[in-house]
This record gives structure tokens, sequence and C-alpha cells, in this order.
């Protein structure tokens, strides 16, 4: 499935404009949407590369400047020594409450456009693993992704470092998927153990991958990177996410989606 140009739109969001980059199927139809949060140094090239992969299975994707308030439109930090120290340093002068707003304006943007089907969804990496469990819990968010996600077994995202992220994840309705390298120093296995326990407290609807990788292993730049566990996850992803949307198909009586180019697929 080939892709349209990527297009840069300033969303309206409580704290001010919000950039935010979509990605989506060129043939004409509907399709279900995702927002795609990213990691701390915001919209870097593996990140896009990562928007064109999910849009080219069929979804509309949002990636949003998650530092919109503190950093000049269009900025993307380095991978290096000060970009981490910045992202870092931005993570945590964010308040909660913005963050949960963002995720609001964007699943409200893309349920209004023309090609969106309604249904929506949510993935993450690191940082954004995090804001993508955020996001879940808005019940119009069907399932979501969450990619070696920082801080949520520390209780530490925004500003103030004392999250609600666990305390709220009854809230998460939705389908979910947890994905974790076991060599991650930012997640070791008792902050997993949290997560996980967590989750089965309150009956979450949740599946769990573990994949041997360091933190990042995802990411096609730098030492960390690790292909065969990328493919392995991302094959994960999409097996689950397609499962997912028969299941949508089913419950509602609904026919299977037409192949790609017809209409687009009818769930997420």
């Amino acid at each position: 499935m080939i892709l349209r140009e990527e297009v840069a739109v300033d969303l309206a969001t409580p704290t001010g404009l919000m950039r935010t980059y979509m990605f989506r199927p060129a043939a004409e139809g509907k399709y279900p949407a995702v927002v795609l949060f990213s990691e701390i140094f915001q919209a870097t090239g593996p990140i896009r590369r990562f928007a064109a992969f999910i849009a080219g299975h069929g979804y509309i994707v949002a990636v949003p400047e998650v530092y919109h308030e503190l950093e000049p439109l269009g900025t993307v930090l380095a991978y290096d020594q000060a970009g981490s120290d910045k992202g870092n340093a931005d993570k945590y002068a964010k308040p909660l409450s913005s963050y949960d707003s963002d995720a609001r304006a964007l699943l409200d943007h893309l349920k209004a456009l023309d090609d969106c089907t309604g249904r929506l969804g949510a993935i993450g990496i690191c940082l954004g693993g995090h804001l993508a469990f955020r996001a879940a819990m808005n019940h119009d968010v069907q399932a979501t992704v969450c990619f070696y996600a920082t801080d949520i077994h520390s209780h530490s995202l925004g500003l103030g470092k004392q999250d609600d992220s666990l305390a709220r994840a009854s809230e998460i309705k939705g389908e979910l998927l947890h994905i974790w390298g076991r060599q991650d120093p930012h997640v070791p296995l008792a902050g997993r153990d949290i997560i996980k326990a967590r989750l089965e407290e309150v009956g979450a609807n949740f599946q769990w991958l573990e994949v041997n990788g360091a933190h990042a292993f995802m990411r096609d730049e730098g030492p960390r990177y690790d292909p065969e566990a990328t493919d392995q996850a991302f094959a994960d992803m999409i097996a689950r996410r397609k499962a997912a949307m028969a299941r949508h198909e089913s419950r509602e009586g609904n026919p299977p989606p037409p192949p790609p180019g017809a209409a687009g697929p009818g769930g997420i």
C-alpha cells in the first residue's frame, strides 16, 4: 500500500498549537486512525519511518510534537547526549494534564476526518509508550500498543514526577499490547512486573511480549538497533491488530473489509 506525501498540520490544544505530521494511504477510502507518540526526541527519522510503516498497513497516522509548549514548532532533538538531556528535561517540565489534553485534541481531530472510519488507536515508543497508555484511558481508543514504555512503573511522568497512570489503569477499556526489551535498564524486570501485576489486578484486556533487546531496540539509527527483534515486535503488533479488527467486525455483524484500494480497513 503506497502513501500520500507527509503533511504537517498545526492542531489547536488548550496549551497552544501542536504541530502534527500526518501519514495516510494513497488509495481513496476510509481508514482507522492511530496516534503515534514519539520518544523524547520528537518526530525524528526513525519515528517518521515507523509512521510510514504503520500507514502502509492501512491506517491514518498522526505524529504529534509532544513538547510543542516547550520547543519551537518543527524542533527535532538529536540522538546525542545534549538531545537526550533536553528531551528528558522537557519530559519532566510538562504538566501531566497537558499530555492528556494533547491526546484528546489528537483523537478528536482524527475522528472528524472525512477519510477516518471513526475507529481510533494509539501507539507509542519510550516516553510515547507511556503517553499511549494514558491515551488508552479515553474510551474511544479501541487498541493501543506500548513499546518499552518508560516511567509507568515509577509513577514519574510529567511536572512533579507524580503521575497516576497505574492508579487509572482500570480506565483502559480497549485492547492493550505491551512490548519490552528484556535488557532495557529503564524498565527492568521488577518494573515490568509492577505494570503486569496491576493490569492483571484490574482485569485489563492486555497482551505482553518481551524480546531480547535493549532500550530503543527498534530505533534504526545507532548501536542499539536490533533488526531481528524489531521484525518480531512489528509482526506481533500487526498480527494482533488484524485479529482485533476481525473481532470488532464480528461483534458488530459487519462483513470483512474490502481489499486495500477499494475502501479502507474497517477496524483498528
